[in-house]
């Protein structure tokens, strides 16, 4: 497993001042051109399903939801729908998300039903660790929960960056310790660090956490827990995007994005889709690089594929193998 790597911290990728108004003016043009309809929103709905984390996050989480989850994962839409829209065979194994995500408790239960599914090595695991979502715990019983996670079966842990270092501006101190939990991960995980952004005050701070976190090894940088009351939002992640365009240009590595909460429809994923392609390109709609954390975001996926299959007012239902898988 190819993950990134800790860097020197370096206080000279935190200048930057962002207009939050030109992040919102720049962020609506562009999801502005992303609308689409009929098969051309049908074929980008399977895209995003790939890039899909199908996640369960409630308090009353139980081994049978957990179950219901990766089975919905593995298989989430039927064969003879796909081969009906014009897939080709050979491409229905790789249309199932593409990660499931759990609290630590319950990467077991992910980790038998997806190996009973034959599905174990296509589908990874991530949970939430150190303290989600909140984050308000002493950093030893933060780093222990990521490995009982990874003990567990998970090969990506989302952490929690302690939001009251990056309030107070102290980017060292939230570097230092995404650094130890980088570690923890070690060759066995990829790290995404979620910044929840709602709760850093202004698009500067999500900026300069983005810096923090890339700069301590994060494979991915994520904006929300979902917990929040503003969770992802375009011109947050328009922020998160220079960040990682600046760290590719200045230090040669490719850091991925994770939008969380708040992506709950089709237009909803269509308009971050496009913001990535005309941002960081196409190379990033791939899900190493771009994810949905999103628990209802599969449902809306499913109702635009079977509102078009049952439609017919609409033309041919051929050739959906535009989508790039």
């Amino acid at each position: 497993m190819k993950v990134n790597k800790i860097l020197p911290f370096d206080d000279s990728l935190l200048d930057c001042t962002i207009s939050n108004r030109q992040l919102e003016e720049i962020a609506v043009e562009i999801s502005k051109r992303g609308s689409v309809t009929g098969l051309n929103q049908v074929v980008w709905a399977l895209k995003a399903l790939t890039l899909t984390d199908s996640t369960t996050l409630g308090g009353d989480d139980t081994a049978a939801n957990v179950r219901s989850l990766c089975q919905r994962a593995a298989f989430p839409i039927p064969e003879h729908v796909l081969l009906e829209l014009g897939v080709e065979p050979a491409l229905l194994p790789h249309i199932h998300t593409a990660a499931v995500c759990v609290y630590p408790a319950r990467v077991a239960d992910a980790a038998a039903k997806l190996k009973q599914l034959n599905k174990y090595n296509d589908i990874p695991i991530a949970s939430v660790a150190t303290g989600f979502p909140a984050g308000q715990y002493g950093l030893d019983s933060r780093l222990n929960e990521i490995q009982f996670a990874i003990e567990s079966g998970a090969t990506e842990i989302d952490i929690v960056i302690n939001r009251q270092l990056a309030l107070v501006g102290d980017w060292r101190g939230v570097y230092s310790e995404v650094c130890e939990m980088r570690k923890a991960c070690g060759e066995k995980a990829h790290l995404k660090t979620i910044l929840a952004i709602g709760e850093l005050g202004n698009m500067d701070n999500v900026y300069k956490a983005s810096m923090a976190c890339m700069l301590a090894g994060a494979d991915f940088i994520k904006t929300s827990t979902g917990k929040e009351t503003v969770n992802a939002t375009l011109p947050a992640g328009l922020a998160m995007i220079y960040a990682i365009q600046e760290f590719e240009r200045r230090k040669g590595i490719l850091v991925g994005l994770k939008p969380a909460g708040g992506v709950r429809t089709v237009p909803d994923a269509i308009a971050w889709l496009t913001l990535i392609k005309e941002t960081l390109g196409t190379r990033w709609l791939q899900p190493n690089l771009f994810r949905f954390g999103a628990s209802g975001l599969l449902d809306k996926i499913v109702e635009t594929v079977n509102g078009y299959i049952n439609n017919p007012q609409i033309g041919s239902t051929k050739n959906a193998n535009a989508a790039s898988y």
